[in-house]
């Protein structure tokens, strides 16, 4: 199975774990992830004015690459994914707006939000499944206690990226026992890690970071797992006492395609 993909820019360097375990991931689940030609950064924050429309270009482009190879389009990174799926939205539903978008790129082929969107944790649940991803688990994750961490910008708006609830998730806890791991039931797993103020306001930003690895800790948690390079970046900058790692190398490690410290597959 093919399904065109989009890492995004921080996904080529400072959050390669998360580009190359997924990709490894998913083919060994029987997914091939296709790198869409020539991309560009999806701009990290989805701005809501509808008279902007320069910054959504990027994601017009990718998402129009995906349906021209008739292949849904999958995200890893949660920034990626929140801009890309709400550009998508605002093609479909916004008349107004999506006018705008195709006059500006004056291509042929117009585009009205046709391709369909998926998170590789959505990939994991309603494609793949988690009973066969069970099933394929080389190397239980057995005993470790993880804390799911999923911040903002995975879960909202609701409305629009439709992951899972936005107030009681499950997707990546779910994900976590298909793997033999204990996830973590703890409050602070929706809330915002501040990564978007870490410049305006420092100090709130190491509070709400701070808060958050209270309560994962405090709850017996021995590392915490995320699909977003900036919650990683921020959690770990603010003080970070047990391990913040991606989901991919948890799931990498757990199907057997996760390099040793050697260079060789676990």
């Amino acid at each position: 199975m093919k399904m065109s993909y989009f890492p995004g820019c921080t996904l080529k360097n400072t959050a390669k774990e998360l580009d190359i375990y997924a990709r490894r991931s998913a083919e060994a689940l029987g997914v091939t992830l296709e790198e869409v030609d020539d991309f560009q950064c999806c701009g990290g924050v989805f701005t809501s004015s509808k008279d902007e429309v320069v910054t959504k270009l990027a994601s017009v482009r990718v998402l129009k690459a995906a349906l021209s190879k008739n292949q849904p389009l999958v995200t890893v990174c949660s920034a990626c994914h929140n801009v890309v799926k709400q550009t998508n939205f605002a093609m479909q539903t916004d008349g107004e707006f999506s006018d705008k978008v195709n006059r500006f790129m004056a291509e042929e082929n117009a585009y009205h939000g046709e391709t369909e969107v998926l998170h590789l944790l959505e990939v994991l649940r309603d494609v793949v499944g988690f009973d066969t991803l069970r099933g394929k688990v080389k190397n239980p994750l057995s005993g470790k206690k993880i804390a799911a961490y999923y911040g903002c910008l995975l879960l909202r708006p609701h409305a629009v990226l439709e992951l899972d609830d936005p107030e009681n998730p499950r997707i990546m806890e779910d994900m976590l026992l298909s793997l033999g791991a204990e996830p973590v039931s703890w409050a602070s797993r929706n809330e915002c890690c501040g990564g978007y103020v870490v410049l305006e306001n420092p100090d709130f930003a190491k509070k709400r970071s701070r808060d958050v690895l209270r309560n994962a800790k405090a709850q017996g948690a021995e590392m915490i797992v995320t699909a977003c390079p900036l919650c990683r970046y921020n959690l770990e900058k603010n003080g970070s006492q047990i391990p913040v790692v991606y989901f991919t190398e948890l799931l990498a490690e757990a199907l057997g395609v996760k390099e040793d410290s050697d260079g060789k597959d676990e």
